[in-house]
């Protein structure tokens, strides 16, 4: 790999070992209106106690390898968010078709 190619750096598949000492991704552009709403969805959630960062960080943990590399940033975080909720019962299966 040459200097300037960059091997994205994964913090959230925890203890994975070929994942470890790898830089951190800089985000240098702004969300975009997708990423602003579910980042809006995790505080409105988190305000009226339906989920901690916590649990948002162990469901993106939880994402299968493969699965983890085809969604985006902001994907990943509201995958996170509709497995909590489905656990939680706060909605159900049939509200998400």
């Amino acid at each position: 790999m040459s200097e300037t190619e960059h091997t994205p750096a994964i913090h959230d598949i925890g203890g994975i070992q070929r994942f470890h000492c790898t830089p951190v991704e800089r985000d240098e552009e702004p969300p975009d209106a997708f990423g602003k709403r579910v980042d809006a969805l995790r505080q409105l959630l988190a305000k009226k106690g339906f989920m901690t960062v916590d649990e948002l960080r162990r469901g993106i943990e939880s994402i299968p390898e493969a699965e983890y590399f085809e969604l985006t940033y902001y994907e990943r975080w509201l995958r996170s968010i509709t497995t909590l909720m489905l656990e939680k019962g706060v909605v159900l299966p049939e509200d998400l078709a």
